[in-house]
């Protein structure tokens, strides 16, 4: 390929909240991750893989989150996983028999059939049941650059009073990181794309060199920055920020605008966990009878916006992922040569998306992507896909500027993590972070047991601040369990805080909930310290 006119940086966000509950024989939100897996993590790796032995040049970034990352590593959770995967195949071989006499809708229940049944295989014999090791050996081939992100995805704007706080979210973040891959990270998704000046030291600190914003973090930087959001700036303390571009993004995640709203692509929605007899499904609900949930078996196209849908033809469904692939990639090339001449430059168009938007939310994403990367790598010549360092590397020099407070959430600043339904979480937050970073100065004294306690002080804080709980109180989706976890893991925090200052610590209460609350088994409680240095810490490693 001739030198590129520009670059296209695509982004996919991987992260879930921590959820784990080993105090249950099953839990309904532990199929938020299971989901995932099977519809979203484990298509794209497969994709990724194929790309690899094609050797099709391509650069991806992911940013996988540490509490992503805990979930993935869990042997309850893995154990967990194969025994839903099995319970799907089996629904799965029933529909096969339950359709026999509709020929189309019989031969979509056996993809089903066969999509559960080699998931399965391929994640017991093929992974050993170990995802993150799979993407370690993709980020080892230069082609994907893998990012972190906070330490519990804490919305870190709303933290900055504490500077302590911050700094913890970010620099264990950084410490799983390197025990996951084997590095430490270049760059980091702010938590909900979360940025305020100031934040930048700190990432310098842990030795991030870029992040992400929304776009507006850049068009409102200080000094407006002469490229836009199609370069990055350099904050004043050297952190690259590269800036959102809204143009590529809702081409593909709105569903009323974008391509995953074709009528043709499958229906989120229509699937045999509702449509079908409640005694029917009731075997493969939680607890072999709970509430109905989706199974992942679904037999519709999208249609229309009525009652009517036709069944799903998935020949059809790949050829609008090929159709749209090829439109996206046309996009970019119109879009960066006009960039190109417009600014004398290399451009390069940043399009994060969530992770699970691909195959999750639109079943056809993975082969959308798998198209993009290969009509990228063969059907034009304008620009090359690369990832934030590729970039770095051939463009080092790059305006100073100051992004503004931003978000990606509704409105772009703080709304979404600040208003009436969550406002009231974070007086108590803010409360047991000082109380913690208190406690990290005290140290332990050289007291095992006080150590321990320490540890799962922080773990606790930590899950606390996860913003995924105050997201979840504003969209009103799971608030009864989102307000439970917030207020249990500051409870069990509060009693750890008492404990350690009467020096009286329950040995069996804390190993209960440390087999609860188990992230980050080799955490550093001393992050919160005023005078820990990420620099002299990793020296010391």
């Amino acid at each position: 390929m001739k030198k590129p006119k520009g670059y296209l940086c695509l982004v996919l966000h991987a992260h879930l909240p921590f959820v784990r509950h080993p105090e249950y024989p099953d839990f309904l939100e532990e199929d938020w991750l299971f989901e995932a897996i099977t519809e979203t993590y484990m298509p794209i790796l497969k994709v990724l893989e194929k790309l690899e032995e094609d050797r099709v040049g391509y650069g991806l970034t992911i940013s996988l989150s540490p509490p992503l990352l805990s979930l993935l590593n869990d042997w309850l959770l893995q154990e967990r996983y194969v025994k839903r995967l099995e319970k799907l195949t089996e629904l799965a071989s029933k529909e096969v028999e339950r359709t026999r006499w509709d020929q189309r809708m019989n031969q979509l229940a056996l993809m089903y059939y066969w999509f559960f049944e080699n998931t399965r295989k391929t994640y017991v014999d093929t992974y050993s049941r170990d995802l993150v090791s799979v993407f370690r050996r993709l980020s080892d081939t230069g082609h994907v650059e893998i990012t972190t992100c906070g330490a519990t995805h804490g919305f870190l704007p709303l933290m900055t009073l504490n500077r302590n706080a911050v700094r913890a979210q970010i620099e264990l973040a950084c410490q799983y990181h390197l025990r996951n891959f084997g590095r430490r990270p270049q760059g980091i998704w702010l938590p909900e794309c979360g940025y305020e000046p100031g934040i930048d030291v700190l990432l310098k600190e842990s030795g991030i060199k870029f992040f992400f914003t929304d776009t507006h973090g850049i068009l409102h930087a200080s000094p407006r920055p002469r490229y836009g959001i199609f370069a990055p700036i350099y904050c004043p303390s050297g952190v690259a920020a590269f800036g959102r571009d809204m143009e590529s993004s809702k081409q593909v995640w709105s569903a009323q605008e974008g391509y995953p709203g074709d009528h043709y692509y499958r229906d989120f929605y229509r699937d045999v966990g509702f449509d079908l007899d409640y005694d029917y499904v009731k075997p493969y609900l939680h607890g072999g009878g709970g509430a109905r949930v989706y199974t992942g078996i679904k037999y519709y196209r999208i249609t229309g916006r009525g009652l009517h849908k036709e069944l799903y033809e998935p020949d059809i469904g790949r050829q609008k992922a090929a159709s749209h692939a090829g439109n996206f990639m046309f996009n970019r090339e119109r879009q960066i040569e006009y960039l190109y001449d417009f600014f004398g430059r290399e451009p390069i168009v940043v399009a994060p998306y969530d992770a699970e938007l691909f195959g999750h939310w639109w079943f056809e994403g993975p082969q959308w992507l798998d198209f993009l990367l290969r009509k990228c790598a063969y059907d034009q010549n304008v620009f090359e896909t690369a990832t934030p360092s590729q970039y770095l590397a051939r463009h080092p020099r790059n305006q100073v500027s100051t992004p503004s407070l931003s978000s990606w959430g509704w409105k772009g600043y703080n709304e979404v993590w600040l208003e009436g339904s969550n406002d009231w979480i974070y007086r108590h937050l803010r409360w047991a972070a000082d109380r913690m970073v208190e406690l990290a100065n005290e140290g332990d004294g050289g007291d095992p047991v006080r150590a321990r306690a320490l540890k799962q002080a922080a773990r606790e804080l930590l899950l606390a601040q996860s913003s995924d709980w105050a997201f979840i109180m504003k969209t009103g989706t799971a608030v009864s369990y989102a307000v439970k976890r917030t207020k249990d893991h500051l409870g069990r925090f509060m009693k750890l805080h008492e404990d350690i200052r009467r020096g009286t610590i329950d040995l069996d209460w804390l190993s209960s909930v440390e087999a609860k609350d188990n992230m980050f088994p080799e955490l550093d409680y001393r992050v919160y310290a005023d005078h820990y240095s990420p620099v002299a810490a990793g020296k010391r490693k």
